[in-house]
């Protein structure tokens, strides 16, 4: 077989094994392409399953025909995404597949329970508990069989990644055995060229000289059907008619010189097949190396990195093209030094050009053997810099160009042919590494995202089942501090002969119910939204810290010197300060618990300083103490809800109820802490330029003339106070301990011609609460006021968005004598 025949064989089957590797990447990339979709899939069904199962529970606690609607249409749409098998085609994702949908259904059959359920419930009031548990326990099943539908969710996920990775290493391992078969037959083929073309030719070499010292009795009888072997035969013919005949030594230089010039052509074609080979192996290496990584920074370095020590250039970078222009993301170690000179740095502009750039964005190789010959801005800086040629090389995506591969030499014409097809080629491998990092970066993103959206599911659901508690906790609160506010303001009012110290015990007591008060309805903003209705008013910063004085001394002065351990109360407090506006009852309670995190940082003992400064237009508070200190780690994290440096006798919920207050104030909280040298909380408050003016129904009033009035509450000291206190003020009062004893004392009242003027009742009472009681007074005595009391926060009262249906008013538990009185004379103007 001919040398020639050789080389075209092995030539196509180089081309027949790029084939393979080519239609191997393209079904790779399909088969990644459809494991993405299905992945997209799976994302929703997570998606969806969690929004079921929090519209479940928002059913389970309000039963309101919104959350049932909602809950309805969310379960169509995944029984709309779930209906096919779509991509699914291996046998587990189909087993997977189903189980979600036969969870979905057992949702809603028992969705379809929990419906009746509330039915029978206002059928059947006396199975009340019965049918409660029962929906708890079907709520429990719908939350288990949302939780297992995502679970199966996540395994199909963890199966996509698993077959996407699958399909990358498949891809690699490909590469590297159709890349192995090509190195072998380019070597192979180099091997039998060689073998074929240097032995003979050293033969010829030696009977070249022995004919050209004189002597004709040398033969070469070579047999190969080569090149080589027709060169043997006709210089043994050569030599049988030189010995038959007399040949001139012209002659016989002239033949010299032609077989010459053939061994010449032969070795250039060894040369040019060895050149192609050494192009096969970087471009092997170089994909090998960017297959290995997943960003597209170490890509690029990879990919320059690799050109300047083995192509080599002098020149190389990669530009990013976006928005029309080209931004450079990577620069050449080598080429630094000059990417600077050329402002062509990472992260630099290049706008682009009517010659090479445009024509290489547009998916076009471009080759410039002299670009100082070209006349247009971009390749005029390249030769600036004392480049001359250059190659641009599109980065393809899908038939779209994101990027530029630019490589230089410093000598004109510096690029061959080969050189331009290898950098065609490298750009290919390029590109498609580049799209596989960014799927990887997505699946990535995906998947995290995931992550934070279950540890938020995870975190509001422990948020909401604190505040079902907190709602109970907050009522019984409320009810049991109700009499010791009554009494402390009518003390405060009626008892004139009080000492000073007496009073301002009292003092110290009201301002103490009303922050308990105060932080028991605040005690919901940590598992729900806050409603917004802050009523600012003027505060005086001074009088505050002095308030918190007085109220954490027992923890600061008393508690402490019991244990033998001194703290000492610092007060810097600034003079003339301009108000500030705020709800001062928070304001105390920031500072309160401030501190206290002071006192607890000092278990040795130490100075707690309370310092106020006018800074601009702020007014500034600052809580210092020279204690432990806090670290940076425990600086980023202290805000967060249910953090805690204190073990078991922290609640984690200090400084985040610090942190609300200041949002809610539009207020700046700074931290300065450093471990051993203590801690300063610093807040900046807006300093008020007015003063808010006090509303009128704010003012204590009295009416004009005794009411008859009927109080329904089941707490008795609650009841007892409040008859107590109206009883001081004139009126009649009548007390009834349950909603059914209000109804019938109230029937009575009216049947004996002697009604009531006002009835003030409770809302949280066991069998008839308060909006049955107003309903019925309502029913019998429309035009009759009703005055409804509760403690369970304003978020269980409104019917509408005027308030409650048939309640006149609404007083917050504990209620404010001049709030009750202020009210009263509300329903004496009304009647």
């Amino acid at each position: 077989m001919k040398i020639a025949t050789r080389l075209r064989l092995a030539q196509l089957i180089c081309i027949v094994l790029l084939a393979i590797m080519a239609v191997i990447f393209a079904r790779t990339t399909l088969q990644m392409r459809d494991e993405i979709a299905k992945a997209e899939m799976t994302s929703e069904v997570l998606r969806g399953t969690s929004g079921l199962r929090y519209l479940s529970l928002e059913y389970v606690l309000h039963h309101e025909e919104r959350s049932r609607a909602q809950w309805l249409l969310r379960r169509e749409s995944l029984q709309q995404l779930i209906a096919s098998n779509g991509r699914f085609e291996d046998e587990e994702e189909r087993e997977l597949l189903d189980s979600v949908r036969q969870r979905l259904r057992s949702i809603g059959n028992i969705f379809n329970e929990l419906q009746g359920l509330q039915a029978e419930l206002e059928r059947e009031p006396a199975r009340r508990e019965i049918l409660l548990e029962l929906e708890a326990r079907l709520s429990g099943l719908i939350m288990n069989r949302a939780q297992n539908m995502m679970s199966d969710a996540e395994t199909l996920a963890q199966i996509n990644r698993k077959n996407i990775l699958a399909a990358q290493s498949n891809s690699m391992v490909a590469g590297a055995a159709l890349g192995g078969l090509i190195l072998i037959v380019v070597l192979g083929a180099m091997g039998l060229t060689i073998r074929s073309v240097t032995v003979p030719l050293s033969r010829l070499h030696r009977a070249t000289e022995v004919v050209g010292a004189g002597s004709m009795d040398f033969a070469l009888d070579l047999r190969s059907d080569d090149e080589i072997g027709s060169l043997a035969q006709a210089f043994d013919n050569m030599v049988d008619r030189l010995r038959q005949t007399t040949v001139s030594r012209n002659e016989l230089l002239q033949a010299n010189r032609a077989l010459q010039a053939e061994i010449e052509e032969r070795q250039a074609a060894e040369g040019r097949v060895f050149a192609q080979l050494t192009r096969m192996s970087l471009l092997h290496q170089i994909t090998r190396s960017i297959g290995e990584r997943q960003d597209l920074r170490s890509i690029f370095q990879v990919v320059i990195r690799s050109l300047e020590d083995q192509l080599p250039v002098d020149f190389g970078a990669i530009c990013v093209y976006t928005d029309g222009e080209l931004v450079v993301s990577g620069v050449g170690v080598r080429s630094y030094d000059l990417s600077m000179a050329l402002a062509m740095g990472e992260a630099a502009h290049i706008a682009i050009d009517q010659n090479g750039l445009s024509r290489c964005v547009a998916g076009e190789l471009v080759y410039e053997p002299d670009i100082g010959l070209v006349d247009f801005p971009f390749p005029q800086r390249l030769a600036k810099g004392g480049l001359a040629s250059m190659v641009l090389a599109p980065l393809l995506a899908e038939s779209t160009v994101f990027g530029v591969l630019i490589v230089a030499r410093r000598q004109r014409e510096g690029f061959t042919s080969s050189d331009c097809e290898f950098l065609r080629q490298l750009s290919e491998h390029v590109a498609l590494a580049a799209i596989q990092a960014r799927l990887n970066a997505t699946l990535q993103q995906a998947y995290d995202d995931l992550h934070r959206s279950q540890a938020q599911v995870t975190k509001q659901e422990r948020l909401r089942a604190l505040g079902q508690m907190a709602s109970g906790i907050a009522h019984d609160i409320n009810n049991a501090i109700a009499p010791i506010g009554l009494y402390a303001e009518s003390l405060l009012e009626t008892e004139h002969g009080l000492t000073e110290r007496g009073r301002a015990s009292l003092q110290v007591m009201e301002r103490a119910i009303d922050d308990v008060a105060a932080t028991v309805a605040r005690m919901r903003e940590f598992y729900r939204q806050r409603a917004p209705q802050l009523t600012l008013s003027t505060v005086n910063v001074n009088q505050i810290m002095q308030h918190v004085v007085d109220l954490t001394r027992a923890r600061w002065s008393d508690m402490p010197q019991q244990r033998g351990i001194v703290i000492e109360m610092r007060q810097d407090l600034g003079q003339d300060l301009p108000l500030i506006l705020g709800v001062e009852g928070e304001i105390r309670e920031a500072l309160t618990n401030l501190v206290f995190n002071a006192v607890d940082a000092m278990p040795d003992g130490g100075i707690i300083t309370l310092r106020t400064r006018q800074d601009g237009a702020q007014v500034l508070i600052d809580v210092s103490d020279n204690g432990a200190g806090m670290d940076e780690a425990t600086q980023r994290r202290c805000m967060e809800p249910f953090f805690t440096t204190k073990g078991e006798r922290g609640t984690g919920l200090g400084l985040a109820t610090v942190y609300g207050m200041t949002e809610r104030h539009g207020a700046r909280l700074a931290i300065e802490s450093a471990v051993g040298k203590g801690t300063s909380m610093k807040m900046y408050f807006p300093a008020a330029s007015q003063a808010i003016d006090v509303d009128d129904s704010q003012l204590a009033l009295r009416p004009g003339s005794s009411l008859k009035i009927l109080i329904v509450d089941d707490d008795p000291t609650l009841l007892a106070s409040l008859g107590n206190i109206l009883g001081a003020d004139g009126h009649q009062v009548t007390q009834a301990d349950s909603g059914q004893g209000g109804i019938d004392r109230f029937r009575e009242a009216e049947a004996s011609g002697q009604g009531y003027e006002v009835v003030i009742t409770d809302l949280g009472m066991p069998y008839v609460d308060g909006r049955k009681v107003a309903e019925t007074i309502k029913q019998i005595a429309p035009a009759t006021p009703v005055i409804l009391l509760t403690g369970w926060g304003q978020r269980l009262i409104p019917d509408g968005e005027d308030g409650p249906v048939n309640v006149d008013q609404v007083l917050s538990k504990p209620p404010k004598i001049r709030e009750l009185r202020a009210a009263l004379a509300k329903c004496v103007a009304v009647i």
